[in-house]
């Protein structure tokens, strides 16, 4: 046989070495070649239409599943002596020795080295195991529920109990090692040792589960009386309306109706304040639903809507609500309606005190019931919610309360000095320096009034004045002396009024009016004349209008021209030109109800009427002549006069002159003007009405030129058009 070695040395060898380029030193004794990631290249598919046969996702998968190789598993170990025996439990303790030395704080190789011990059959060791788990993790209680399962899976009873003990005894609050360990004594029929296990359990004072589940257990064998002991403690170790709740289902449940109602009035008294004491509460009405009592349900319910605050109360009202339309008649059900809406309402004023409208509803709600008491509860809660700041805007909403609180005391509660009491501390509490609401003050006053008590009423409208004055309260004492007669107290009262507000030009005027009625005619005319020597009026022309026609009702025409003359002193408008020549044109001679009738025989009508149109021509000439020269801009003004001055002439008849109006008539013209914008720019253009007088005509002669060229280019233009 020959071997076959391979070469070295010389130049043999030499041609089996890479060149340098396709080497790198990085790589050791492999190339880049070899390093390669070679990708299978892309097939094309040149038939693309679809096989004849198609597979499905199911044949695939299931090629798949039987073409898989069988899994690899360890063969099985057979142990035929003891020896093999010995070294197989050596080794294997060894692993787990080693693996608890790695991980000493975990649990579950404490418990797996403990399991097979067991499954060895050999006890001691497994138990030594979990001794020594035990000193690693104590507080760990799965740890003593699997060492005393194991010590119960192979009826060591009393190990097991020795280890429940311990485990109790270290972790008391671990619910689970006590359950297991009542358990086991239950197994084993010792109802005794389970007992005293509850026992030691309940001075832990567990929670709710530990009570019932003891209840349960005294229940299963038969002892009733003991469990009746147990709730007892239960209750007054832990007093909740649950509590109470299973206590009385327990008792009605062996028919112990009146022992259940004890426990239910119990549970009432000490929880009515508890935040859960409307299920207590709803509980109970149920109770006595379900015996029959339903005027006790009833009395419970609306205890309960009393005590529980209205936050809570929705289930309440809901329960309450079906009681009513079940078992109360219809009163009962619009009560058991009414108390819905009222928590709707408290709840609702809970969440904004300041919210106005829903107090304005919940006293709406409460007053369509009637009850005085409630009613004025509801009132004075309302009212203590005082407006954030002194300004009006946030008070205009909240003196109505104080308004309809009033209202009701007098019209529904027919009680004056409590109405009285109302508006005094409402005028105590409004900062009249700031802000004042005359309604009020006018208010208390009519109502002292009503009682006939005038002095007072005299009071408040003087405080009035006083502290905050408005044009209001002026206005209404007013009316109300000048009711009485008292006409003195009514002009004291108009001169306080026009010290207050000179610039108040109905002041002057009901004044005057005043002294007019009393035929006090001086006086009214010197109250005219001090209203118009004031620098400043509000509304001066009414002023004006009412002195003239009071002027004229008297016959003063010398007096109302002078008063005219006056007026247009101070403003030449056009509607004061065009009221003047109406008086003009309407009113009599001087001295035409003062002359002798032989003076009034002389002078005939026709003499009068001539020397009307004379005067008022003459007026209108004055004012188109202002017009004209003094305000040449006002063109639509003189226009508006012209027209004003022809349609007069033309009521004049014969007398009239139309010609010498149309003379000076204009002509109106359409222009344009630029419309500037912000930054001064032209961009549009605006159509308006021009007047042309005829003496601006006589003034431009080159007008007709303009006028004429620009006829001449709109021809222009129009030829263009049609070509």
């Amino acid at each position: 046989m020959a071997l076959i070695t391979p070469a070295s040395g010389g130049g043999g060898g030499g041609g089996d070495k890479a060149p340098p380029s396709a080497s790198d030193p990085s790589l050791g004794f492999l190339t880049k070649r070899d390093t390669e990631v070679k990708l299978p290249r892309a097939t094309r598919v040149k038939n693309k239409t679809p096989a004849s046969v198609q597979i499905t996702a199911e044949q695939i998968l299931r090629e798949a599943r039987e073409r898989q190789e069988p899994e690899i598993r360890p063969p099985k170990q057979k142990i035929t002596d003891s020896i093999e025996l010995s070294e197989y439990r050596l080794r294997r303790r060894k692993e787990f020795e080693d693996v608890i030395r790695r991980v000493r704080w975990n649990v579950n190789a404490w418990v797996k080295y403990a399991k097979w011990e067991e499954q060895q059959r050999d006890f001691a060791r497994a138990r030594s195991v979990y001794e020594r788990a035990l000193d690693v993790a104590h507080r760990d209680h799965t740890l003593w529920l699997k060492y005393a399962e194991f010590e119960m899976r192979n009826r060591f009873v009393n190990h097991a109990r020795n280890v429940w003990d311990r485990a109790v005894s270290l972790l008391p609050r671990v619910d689970q090692l006590w359950y297991k360990y009542i358990h086991m004594e239950e197994l084993l029929g010792a109802v005794a040792n389970a007992r005293q296990v509850f026992e030691r359990w309940m001075a832990w004072r567990p929670d709710t589960a530990g009570w019932n589940s003891y209840i349960k257990f005294e229940l299963r064998y038969g002892e009733v009386e003991r469990a009746r002991a147990i709730y007892e403690r239960f209750v007054a170790e832990h007093p909740r309306p649950d509590t109470f709740i299973r206590y009385a289902k327990f008792e009605m449940k062996r028919g112990e109706v009146e022992r259940a109602r004890q426990v239910y009035e119990r549970a009432a008294d000490l929880l009515a304040d508890d935040e859960d004491a409307q299920v207590l509460f709803v509980a109970f009405a149920e109770f006595e639903e379900r015996c029959r009592e339903v005027e006790r349900a009833r009395a419970i319910y609306k205890y309960a809507l009393d005590r529980v605050p209205k936050g809570q109360a929705e289930e309440l009202y809901r329960k309450f609500l079906a009681f009513e339309k079940q078992f109360g008649d219809r009163e009962g059900i619009e009560d058991a309606i009414v108390g819905k809406r009222r928590f709707q309402y408290e709840d609702e004023v809970r969440k904004n005190p300041l919210n106005y409208d829903s107090w304005f509803d919940y006293i709406r709600l409460e007053e369509s019931v009637g009850n005085n008491d409630r009613i004025r509860e509801v009132y004075e809660r309302a009212i203590a919610n005082i407006p954030p700041a002194d300004e009006k805007r946030y008070w205009q909403r909240y003196i109505y309360l104080w308004i309809n609180y009033a209202l009701y005391e007098e019209l529904d509660a027919k009680d004056v000095e409590r109405t009285r009491e109302v508006y005094s501390e409402c005028l105590k509490l409004v900062p009249h320096k700031k802000f004042t609401f005359a309604k009020m003050w006018l208010m208390a006053a009519q109502f002292e009034i009503r009682q006939r008590n005038l002095k007072a009423a005299r009071q408040i409208l003087g405080n009035a004045i006083g502290m905050s004055p408005k044009g209001k309260i002026f206005k209404k004492y007013i009316e109300i002396e000048l009711y009485l007669g008292n006409f003195d107290r009514c002009r004291t009262l108009y001169e306080k009024y026009i010290e207050w507000s000179p610039a108040n030009c109905y002041a002057w005027r009901k004044y005057a009016e005043l002294e007019k009625n009393l035929s006090e005619t001086d006086r009214a005319r010197s109250i005219y004349e001090l209203a118009i020597a004031q620098p400043a009026l509000d509304t001066p022309e009414v002023l004006w209008k009412e002195y003239l026609q009071f002027e004229i009702d008297e016959n003063e025409f010398d007096r109302t021209r002078e008063l005219y003359e006056r007026l247009l002193d101070r403003t030449k408008h056009l509607k004061v030109w065009i009221s003047y020549t109406e008086f003009e044109a309407s009113a009599g001679l001087a001295g035409e109800d003062g002359e002798s009738e032989e003076i009034k025989n002389e002078v005939s009508y026709h003499e009068q009427q001539i020397e009307r149109v004379r005067r008022c021509r003459a007026i209108f000439e004055r004012a188109f002549e202002y017009f004209k020269t003094s305000a040449p801009e006002l063109k639509e003004e003189r226009a508006m006069l012209l027209e004003e001055w022809l349609n007069k002439e033309v009521s004049f008849g014969d007398l009239g002159d139309v010609t010498l109006v149309q003379k000076k008539a204009p002509r109106k013209v359409k222009r344009k003007r630029p419309i500037p914008t912000e930054d001064g720019s032209t961009v549009a253009y605006e159509e308006y009405i021009d007047y042309i007088f005829p003496d601006e005509v006589a003034l431009a002669p080159n007008l007709k030129i303009l006028e004429a060229a620009y006829k001449w280019k709109k021809q222009k233009t129009d030829d263009t058009d049609d070509v």
